[in-house]
């Protein structure tokens, strides 16, 4: 078969690049359905997503399309409720703007540890630069435990970067100067989400798209990149433009191109849990446990964004890219440390499944970014496009993905 356009992915980067053609195009998708990790689960009443996924809009465009494409009363509207569990008290996120709410002791050590970073100084690292900017405690006590906990790696090998405008910065004077203020601005303080989970809108964008030309259940075997051919479980396709959104590393093997790239991340275990009766007492969206004695690091509550009366949870837990995992000792460790944490009293558990997201935070390297950028380059040249979060290899939101996917389909088509 032949097309202008083939995209590789029907996640909701490839679908969106394709909700702009007229024809001349197909999305090859290995899975049944298409939609990526944004996906929906839903047992026994419970609406639960692959991983959460919360719609948090700064651009107005995508934002009105997203109302467009879901009905009014298909979406809830969500002020953002966060807090961190340290040491059995429940602090404002980010904890670096909040750090007024510790006991007084630990306050001290913070503002004075603030005021006397050295972020005047060149950082090397994501670690460093955090040391630098905020000084020992408050990284001691949650920027450092929490973030290693999240991606499973010591955050020395991380670029200065990594989380990009993900991660809340400021400056001391401007972080006392806030202490006052009820809640800290960062990039996520409101949020939409369908009723019936993130899968809504990627069935509304499908809704867009030529059905034809979505081919699920069709594997990537082979990638030429010469000869402008992809070998596929359906036969070989030709193309003029190649859209990859798959992981790159992957697309790399597949299409059999030699690098030196070091393709690090980490692994995510995620537990959706379903209880039959929610307490009274926590009110919030997602909490964040910078503990190391606890072994998830964040836990969501979807009975609080729903407003539904039984407790639904997600608890997502890190691990190294190599790590194997047993999920049975894992579910009855989260179970143990919900009660640790007082999320759970004498609640019953009546339904959960599990997945594990592979790769799920991938890791930001000075290095790996510009070896990235060389390769990705040389590919441009070929007519073959890596975007998204995996196949660009970056750190980004849904909202981003989708940006990517527009600009980049609005160049090639003004070429």
């Amino acid at each position: 078969m032949e097309t202008k356009y083939l995209i590789i992915g029907g996640g909701i980067t490839g679908l969106s690049f394709a909700a702009g053609l007229e024809e001349d195009y197909y999305i090859l998708e290995k899975e049944k359905v298409a939609g990526g990790y944004c996906r929906t689960i839903k047992e026994k009443g419970f609406v639960w997503d692959y991983a959460g996924h919360f719609f948090h809009f700064n651009d107005d465009i995508i934002k009105k399309r997203f109302k467009r494409l879901l009905n009014s009363d298909e979406i809830i509207y969500n002020r953002k409720n966060t807090k961190i569990y340290y040491k059995g008290q429940y602090i404002d996120y980010p904890f670096q703007y909040n750090i007024h709410q510790l006991y007084k002791e630990e306050f001290i050590d913070c503002l004075v540890g603030l005021f006397e970073s050295q972020e005047h100084e060149e950082s090397e690292n994501f670690e460093d630069m955090l040391y630098k900017r905020y000084g020992e405690a408050i990284c001691d006590k949650f920027l450092i435990p929490y973030n290693e906990k999240l991606y499973a790696c010591n955050l020395n090998i991380l670029d200065i970067d990594a989380m990009g405008r993900f991660f809340p910065s400021s400056r001391p004077e401007e972080i006392v100067k806030g202490f006052r203020r009820k809640q800290q601005k960062t990039y996520n303080d409101e949020f939409l989400y369908p009723k019936q989970g993130a899968e809504a809108f990627v069935d509304a964008v499908c809704q867009e798209i030529n059905q034809e030309r979505l081919l699920t259940e069709t594997e990537v075997l082979e990638i030429d990149v010469e000869k402008q051919e992809v070998c596929t479980s359906r036969g070989i396709f030709k193309y003029e433009y190649l859209i990859n959104t798959m992981p790159l590393n992957k697309f790399l093997e597949r299409a059999n191109i030699e690098h030196s790239i070091n393709f690090s991340y980490n692994q995510v275990l995620v537990f959706n849990m379903g209880f039959d009766s929610v307490p009274n007492d926590i009110a919030c969206h997602w909490i964040y446990y910078p503990d190391k004695e606890i072994c998830f690091y964040r836990v969501g509550f979807y009975n609080n964004i729903l407003h539904s009366d039984r407790m639904s949870l997600y608890v997502e837990l890190g691990f190294p890219k190599g790590k194997k995992i047993d999920i049975d000792l894992w579910i009855e460790r989260v179970l143990c440390d919900l009660k640790k944490v007082g999320i759970i009293t004498d609640q019953h558990l009546i339904a959960s499944n599990n997945l594990v997201m592979r790769p799920a935070y991938v890791h930001i390297t000075s290095e790996s970014q510009k070896r990235i950028e060389q390769l990705t380059d040389k590919l441009s040249k070929k007519n073959v496009f890596s975007i998204g979060r995996y196949g660009a290899w970056r750190y980004c939101s849904i909202e981003d993905c989708i940006q990517q996917a527009d600009g980049l389909r609005n160049r090639i088509m003004e070429k």
